[in-house]
């Protein structure tokens, strides 16, 4: 078995524990080693193993000069590649790579490929923008997790012949569709901008308006909670519990209608990559309510597993929401479809042995 590095800016924050671990589920020539510059308070999380850090001023070195500290333990790993988590760690990353003599494979979520404050110029160039073209020449491959975030990349110029698409897919698969379809609304995420929660909140005083009383759970904590809070006071059935560990996310989205996912593209740029949630919610047999910016195209499809709506339209969302909470029937079917489409074409498992299977080819090609 190979060693492989996998850089991540920061390790082990709490909303990317289950995403980056099931990228590298499926491994069984390649063994991943985490390194990066800041690492989260606490334990590290069940199935990471760390490599080598490279923190403190050693790491400010790494990142603006590209001075690899502890370079002798890197490359005492022999490792086959290293594999960076995001654009921009990408191109932290770089130096990392050059200075092992190893190629260097980079995974846009998505989230990033359009983020304004990458691309910048003026009045100081980011450090992504500072290495972006010497990254397109220089990596040997770029890794997509959607179709779109493909299309969006190649747009970008990144060479076609290094870009790949490969969706990370998910290990919360029921074995069998739900008996009944739940009662009430979940939305599981960080409290952001680009989630869209306000316009999920006006949906919701739009439902309750017309009779509506379903229970809604707003699952999730970030820099909006406070400005969310203060919006939300007065809905009633309205739940925000705050951060849940996954069994009880998945607790709440196997108990619900439907999952929504009311995401807005920002003015910045900033966006979804592939929703993991709604992934996941559908591997339990639930359908998802999403809007048109919320970038889960080829996940939700229209009208057979979940119901698709213009961004920022209140109106729409409560009208599709009240659909299902109107046709537990529909909602089921709906439910089942989303199921068998996960588990056939986003199962955690085929996609992290592509994952490796890819690895393996780009490393061996680079040689």
């Amino acid at each position: 078995m190979r060693n492989i590095i996998v850089y991540r800016d920061r390790l082990f924050a709490k909303s990317e524990i289950a995403f980056m671990r099931r990228q590298y589920t499926g491994f069984s020539r390649l063994a991943p080693l985490w390194t990066g510059r800041k690492t989260e308070p606490g334990p590290v999380p069940e199935g990471f193993v760390p490599g080598p850090q490279l923190n403190g001023a050693a790491g400010l070195a790494f990142k603006l000069a590209g001075l690899v500290p502890n370079l002798a333990a890197f490359k005492a790993l022999d490792p086959l590649c290293v594999h960076a988590q995001f654009g921009r760690g990408g191109a932290l990353a770089l130096p990392l790579a050059e200075a092992l003599g190893v190629p260097l494979i980079v995974t846009f979520h998505g989230s990033e490929v359009d983020k304004a404050s990458y691309y910048r110029s003026f009045p100081i160039p980011s450090l992504f923008r500072l290495r972006l073209e010497r990254l397109k020449a220089r990596a040997a491959a770029f890794v997509c997790i959607s179709e779109n975030a493909s299309e969006r990349l190649l747009a970008r110029g990144f060479p076609a012949a290094k870009t790949y698409a490969l969706p990370i897919g998910t290990d919360v698969i029921a074995p069998a569709p739900r008996e009944t379809p739940g009662e009430g609304i979940v939305f599981a995420g960080r409290f952001a901008e680009m989630k869209g929660i306000p316009v999920l909140l006006d949906a919701i005083h739009i439902l309750r308006a017309e009779g509506f009383t379903a229970p809604f759970t707003l699952i999730g904590d970030g820099p909006m909670r406070a400005k969310i809070t203060r919006t939300a006071k007065g809905i009633d059935g309205l739940s925000m519990p705050g951060w849940l560990d996954q069994s009880h996310v998945r607790s709440a989205m196997a108990g619900c209608r439907a999952l929504c996912v009311p995401s807005v593209i920002t003015a910045g740029g900033e966006s979804e990559g592939l929703p993991s949630v709604a992934m996941e919610a559908m591997g339990l047999g639930v359908p998802v309510v999403a809007s048109d910016e919320a970038r889960t195209e080829g996940l939700v499809r229209n009208g057979e597993t979940g119901l698709i709506v213009p961004a920022r339209d209140a109106k729409a969302l409560a009208a599709a929401l009240g659909a299902l909470l109107t046709d537990p029937e529909r909602a089921a079917a709906m439910g089942a479809a989303a199921q068998a489409h996960v588990r056939e074409n986003f199962n955690a498992l085929t996609q992290s042995r592509a994952l490796e299977a890819l690895l393996l080819s780009v490393s061996s090609a680079s040689v």
